[in-house]
């Protein structure tokens, strides 16, 4: 009876450490990323002990693995730093460990996905409400004011990814909140919860989170049979909330439509000279604007270095080194860490053959959603379930090409591409089918 008890306790405990990755990426990429690499090298133990390598015998993994020794190759004889450049490549591989746990730990107990899910429902609702203080105050439970430019950050404090972290994982939440059981009220109670969300998204001023939040709901609206009057009610409310807050907060509707037409060159508006102390860009060969005069010049930039070594790059991890060369720079602000763009920055780095890769994941996701829709106009059997629909949806924004992105190989990032791609890999050939 003990011995029962404590295998229960030790179940419990997993499930907690496993799904407690999500709030703690609130408080940065180091707990997030231990609780991952901790996690994938348990399951690479638990192949070989058990002899499981069916979890690797799938064309998703395979390619995954592949482009994991490919970055390493380029880290040893292409990288101009190749210990800087190991830091992206050598372990990279765990982030495919990581989705096989998830997938191992779904299939034998789905109760792993409650936890996941209050786990998404604790972390949400802790940032909408002390968003919404910090808008409406001025600073968060805290005493944290607000970001840049007055934007609200939330329990990120200075860092400027409440957006981010909401849309990203937005429909990972609506997920396993399809295949939850639950009473009247909960669906209720959820429809303001993601009524809120929409809203607090459009509230942080981060425009690509924004974009994404439509690019998902789009999606989903358009390929899912379930919850879809739910999803247009909620989303349409929220849209009006928006509209108003726009007229009544000039600073909101001011960044998202005035400033983004202002950056990417379609209007012209005068700026303070103090504003992010920059002068305006004039771009060698520019006749159009790329996101922002900034983007601009890092991603042509690295479309220069891309050119000079088209077939595999500089090596992971070497923009910020080699965008310092003189003969690659386009604008003023050639060089950061990265180009801000995961395609561009897979071109300048890895090459065409990385490249292909992610692009390769991108047109595997719009086949397989136009099947989706023509099964849906034609009414014939769906090759996805919806459940499956709201996960592609979270990979779909990850894969996005036409927007700015952080550091293809950043830690924080990493964790969130690669929680629902488990949750679909268990989906697709898992043992014990969700819905």
């Amino acid at each position: 009876m003990i011995f029962i008890n404590n295998l229960k306790f030790s179940k419990t405990l997993l499930y907690l450490i496993i799904s407690s990755i999500i709030p703690f990426l609130i408080w940065g990429p180091f707990f997030p990323d231990l609780i991952l690499s901790i996690s994938a090298l348990y399951f690479l133990f638990y192949i070989f002990k058990s002899r499981s390598f069916y979890f690797f015998n799938n064309k998703l993994l395979i390619i995954f693995f592949i482009f994991c020794c490919y970055c390493v190759l380029l880290s040893l004889f292409v990288a101009e730093d190749m210990m800087l450049s190991f830091e992206s490549s050598l372990f990279y591989f765990r982030i495919g460990l990581f989705s096989c746990f998830i997938w191992y730990l779904i299939d034998k107990d789905k109760t792993i996905l409650t936890y996941f899910y209050y786990s998404l429902i604790l972390s949400f609702v802790a940032l909408v409400i002390d968003g919404y203080i910090q808008f409406f105050t001025g600073q968060n439970i805290f005493g944290w004011p607000k970001g840049h430019h007055y934007r609200v950050s939330s329990l990120f404090g200075d860092e400027l990814i409440l957006g981010s972290f909401l849309s990203r994982l937005f429909p990972l939440l609506f997920a396993l909140f399809l295949i939850k059981k639950k009473q009247k009220f909960e669906i209720y109670l959820i429809g303001f919860l993601f009524i809120f969300i929409d809203v607090l998204i459009f509230i942080t001023g981060e425009r690509t989170s924004f974009v994404f939040l439509n690019i998902s709901t789009l999606f989903i609206i358009i390929l899912i049979k379930k919850y879809k009057k739910f999803r247009i009610i909620t989303f349409c409310t929220a849209l009006s909330l928006i509209v108003f807050l726009g007229f009544n907060f000039s600073e909101l509707s001011s960044r998202m439509l005035t400033k983004t037409a202002s950056d990417m060159g379609l209007i012209n508006v005068e700026k303070n000279s103090n504003e992010d102390n920059q002068k305006e860009l004039t771009l060698e060969t520019a006749n159009f604007i790329i996101f922002s005069t900034a983007h601009d010049s890092l991603i042509r930039t690295a479309y220069k270095m891309f050119k000079d070594q088209p077939l595999f790059g500089h090596g992971p991890k070497m923009f910020r080194i080699i965008c310092s060369n003189q003969k690659y720079q386009v604008g003023n602000k050639p060089c950061d860490i990265h180009p801000h763009n995961f395609y561009i920055q897979l071109l300048a780095e890895t090459g065409l053959i990385g490249f292909l890769f992610l692009l390769s994941i991108f047109i595997s996701i719009l086949y397989i959603s136009l099947k989706q829709f023509n099964c849906l106009i034609l009414k014939k059997k769906k090759p996805l379930t919806d459940y499956q629909v709201f996960l592609l949806a979270c990979i779909l924004i990850s894969v996005w090409p036409l927007s700015p992105n952080g550091n293809f190989f950043h830690n924080w990032l990493i964790v969130i591409y690669s929680l629902p791609i488990g949750f679909y890999l268990q989906s697709i050939y898992g043992k014990k089918k969700l819905i």
